[in-house]
C-alpha cells in the first residue's frame, strides 16, 4: 500500500487546478486519487471543458495524455473522503464557501484556493465579492497561507487559505520594509499588472484575442476584491489600519504578475541598505530572491516556476522608493504557493516538488 499522502483536486479543469497536477504529478510525497471539475458541483463554467463525471481529463487538456488518466469524478463529499487524505480546492469564489465546510466536517485537511475564506470579516468579503460569506465558524478556522510570513503558523493545521496572486506579488514586496519601520504606509500606491491567465479559462471579452492583442488596459480601479486581502495583512504588521491605492491593468501575455509598488522613504535608505534588509527577513526561504542593485526583475525571469523576485530604486531626490515584484501568478500566485503551504503544513521540506526551473525565454 502507498504510504503517500492521497489528495483530490476540486476545480482541476481551470489553470489553477491543472497546475496543480503539473506539480503534484511530481511530488514524491503525493498521490493524486481524484479529479474533479467545479463545475460538476452546478456552477456553470463556459470554457469549452467537457465537464461530465467519467470524461477523461485529457479529453479537455491532451497535453496531459498518457500522463494522467483518470476520469472526471463528480463533487461527492463521502466518495471524496472515502479516497482522499486532503483536498485542494481550486473553485470560483462563492463554491468553497459552501463546499469546505463539508470537506472539513469529513476529516480531510483542505488548502483552498479561492478567495473566499481569506478575510477575517464576513461583512467584508459580502462588500467587496458581492457574494454571501462563510459560517464565522470556518473563517476562524482559516489559517492564512502567505508562506514566507507566517511558516510558522501553518505546521500540523488542517485548512488553509492560499493567498491571492496580486496580494502575493505586493505583499512580499512591501511587507520587510513596513516590518522594519523604514516606510510611511499612509503613502503607499501600488500598480500591478496581470496576464490575462489570472481572469481564468472561461470566454470573455477580458480574454478574448481580438480585445487583448496590442492592448492594455486597467480594470477595477479602487475596487478589486484583493484589495482588503492586502491592507488586511498590512494592518497586522503595521499595528494599525492601513490603506493603498491599488490599481490593476490587464497587458496582453499568458502569465505573470508585476506589482510596481511606490512608498515614501521613513530616513536614508540607499537600494544596498534594502537589498541587505529583504536577504535578511527572507534568508531560508528558497522561493524568494531579491536582485542586486540596478537590476530589477522581468516576469519571464519567474515563468512556470514557483519563485517571487524583487528589485529596487530608491531615490533620495524625492525620498520615495520604487519596489518592484513579479511571479507568475498560476504557480506562486496560485497552485505553486498551494503545493508550498502543502509542504509547510506536513512538516516537509519547503520546496519539495517545486523545484523547477523558470521556463527562459
Amino acid at each position: 500500500m502507498s504510504s503517500k499522502l492521497k489528495v483530490a483536486i476540486v476545480g482541476s479543469t481551470g489553470y489553477g487546478g491543472v497546475e496543480l497536477i503539473r506539480f503534484l504529478v511530481h511530488h514524491p510525497q503525493v498521490e493524486i486519487v481524484s479529479v474533479i471539475s467545479s463545475s460538476s458541483a452546478g456552477v456553470p463554467i463556459s470554457d469549452g471543458f467537457p465537464h461530465s463525471a467519467g470524461v477523461p481529463i485529457s479529453d479537455g487538456f491532451p497535453h496531459l495524455t498518457d500522463i494522467v488518466v483518470q476520469d472526471l469524478d463528480g463533487v461527492e463529499v463521502h466518495e471524496i473522503a472515502a479516497k482522499a487524505d486532503l483536498v485542494f480546492t481550486a473553485t470560483p469564489s462563492g463554491v468553497s464557501t459552501k463546499l469546505v465546510p463539508q470537506l472539513l466536517d469529513a476529516g480531510l485537511k483542505v488548502i483552498d484556493l479561492s478567495g473566499d475564506f481569506r478575510l477575517r470579516s464576513g461583512e467584508t468579503y459580502e462588500a467587496w465579492y458581492k457574494k454571501p460569506a462563510a459560517s464565522p465558524e470556518y473563517l476562524k478556522q482559516a489559517v492564512y497561507g502567505l508562506s514566507e510570513v507566517y511558516a510558522e503558523k501553518l505546521a500540523g493545521v488542517s485548512f488553509i487559505s492560499n493567498p491571492g496572486c496580486y496580494p502575493t506579488a505586493t505583499l512580499l514586496g512591501i511587507i520587510p520594509a513596513l516590518k522594519a519601520d523604514w516606510i510611511d504606509h499612509r503613502s503607499l500606491i501600488v500598480d500591478a499588472k496581470s496576464g490575462v491567465s489570472g481572469s481564468g479559462r472561461g470566454t470573455s471579452l477580458v480574454s478574448h484575442y481580438a480585445e487583448m492583442n496590442e492592448n492594455f488596459k486597467a480594470y477595477k480601479v479602487n475596487k478589486h476584491q484583493h484589495i482588503p486581502e492586502i491592507e488586511q495583512v498590512l494592518g497586522d504588521i503595521a499595528g494599525e489600519d492601513v490603506t493603498i491605492t491599488f490599481t490593476t491593468q490587464l497587458v496582453p501575455m499568458t502569465r505573470g504578475i508585476m506589482s510596481t509598488i511606490y512608498v515614501t522613504l521613513k530616513g536614508d535608505h540607499t537600494d544596498q541598505d534594502l537589498i541587505g534588509l529583504y536577504r535578511d527577513y527572507y534568508k531560508g526561504h528558497p522561493f524568494v530572491r531579491v536582485r542586486g542593485e540596478g537590476i530589477w526583475p522581468a516576469t519571464k525571469e519567474v515563468l512556470g516556476s514557483n519563485y517571487c523576485d524583487i528589485g529596487f530604486a530608491a531615490d533620495a531626490r524625492t525620498g520615495r522608493l520604487t519596489i518592484i515584484s513579479v511571479i507568475d501568478n498560476v504557480v506562486k500566485g496560485a497552485a505553486g504557493q498551494a503545493i508550498q503551504n502543502l509542504n509547510l503544513m506536513m512538516g516537509w521540506e519547503e520546496n519539495l516538488g517545486l523545484g523547477f526551473i523558470p521556463v527562459y525565454p
